[in-house]
């Protein structure tokens, strides 16, 4: 999942993404992400300042360029890899094992990099609430709703992040301020929805329960980003920990829930073992670090532009390597969706620079997702 980068990341998505948490007052996206993401996509991960040196180590390695085209490229196949590890096990089993392989590759770079835990109780369950709503929720709420729909709808759906996130913060956020571009972007966002949707044929052939529950899922990334922008600020903890824990907490919360609602898988097989694997490790791990990378070299405007490529790489994939169809209403009302979205996303000229001076955040969500 994804919303603006300056705020969070959502990994897509499905996500976008492990969550963000703020280091300073601060995106709202992918949400992915965020935002624990660009709005996952969320995702979805934690917050990062300027000087923060996660990721810095590639930079020399590889062009800036290349790793914004791998980001998007992961988080856009997220969705897919959704859809192959639900063939072969539970949703729940797949969030699990997304959630595993992602804070398993946090640990590493965590024990790398010799970062620490956070020390408090308060940030401790600050960041177990925003487990829930950027990483728990969102991604076991995708893997239910890929059982019936198409990984190209969850993916637009998933692009919806912001426009979720731009709603709930003129609520929750009284600094949040409307202006008629933005509002403009909302209306237009959701009328991108209700063409994806076929709100003219009256949903015929659309399986409501999937696609609610994957508007939810993108629902959830802007729920977790306003309540850890409120919650977080100033805690004092090192982006890479706060994500780290976050996610490790997040786990902890589906080994919990998993054994409740499904039985033991009765084998491993193969393909689905290494989606949800890959999942995880690159769309909940990797990507975040990737992310990190790219808001400090870049700035969050240039990187929050992921988040308008993850649902054309997550239809792209769904149509040529799953072989599902794509009638004329999702391509169209999606770029209707996005450019709703890329709208709600503008601010006045001066906040605009104000909010490049603060330090930016990243998350996975999407992953944004």
């Amino acid at each position: 999942m994804c919303y603006e980068i300056e705020l969070v990341i959502v990994e897509p998505m499905s996500a976008p993404p492990a969550p963000p948490v703020p280091t300073a007052q601060p995106p709202a996206g992918a949400a992915d992400a965020p935002a624990s993401s660009l709005t996952d996509p969320a995702s979805s991960a934690g917050p990062a300042s300027p000087a923060d040196p996660v990721g810095a180590a590639l930079r020399p390695a590889l062009d800036w360029r290349l790793r914004f085209a791998a980001l998007s490229l992961i988080w856009g196949f997220s969705f897919l890899l959704i859809k192959v590890g639900t063939d072969g096990y539970a949703p729940f089993q797949v969030t699990l094992g997304r959630l595993l392989s992602g804070t398993a590759v946090l640990a590493v770079a965590m024990a790398v990099k010799r970062e620490r835990l956070p020390r408090t109780a308060r940030t401790w369950g600050h960041l177990a609430v925003a487990a829930f709503f950027l990483n728990a929720l969102p991604f076991s709420l995708f893997a239910y709703a890929e059982l019936t729909i198409p990984s190209t709808l969850a993916g637009i759906c998933n692009a919806t992040s912001p426009l979720w996130g731009m709603a709930l913060s003129l609520v929750a956020l009284s600094e949040d301020r409307p202006t008629r571009r933005r509002v403009a972007g909302l209306g237009l966002g959701f009328l991108g929805v209700l063409t994806v949707l076929g709100a003219w044929q009256g949903f015929s052939g659309l399986d409501f329960t999937g696609t609610a529950m994957a508007l939810l899922a993108s629902l959830s990334y802007p729920v977790g980003w306003i309540y850890v922008r409120r919650t977080l600020a100033g805690s004092g903890s090192s982006t890479l920990a706060l994500t780290g824990s976050q996610l490790f907490l997040g786990t902890v919360q589906l080994a919990v829930v998993t054994p409740l609602f499904t039985s033991a898988p009765a084998g491993f097989p193969l393909l689905p073992t290494l989606a949800v694997i890959a999942l995880g490790a690159l769309g909940t791990g990797l990507a975040v670090l990737l992310q990190y990378g790219l808001v400090t070299e870049v700035g969050p405007t240039t990187a929050q532009m992921v988040t308008y490529f993850i649902p054309v790489i997550a239809t792209a994939a769904g149509v040529t390597v799953l072989g599902e169809q794509l009638s004329w209403n999702t391509p169209v009302g999606a770029l209707v969706v996005l450019a709703g979205a890329a709208l709600t996303q503008t601010r006045p000229r001066a906040a605009g620079a104000a909010a490049l001076a603060e330090p930016a955040l990243a998350e996975p969500a999407p992953a944004r997702r």
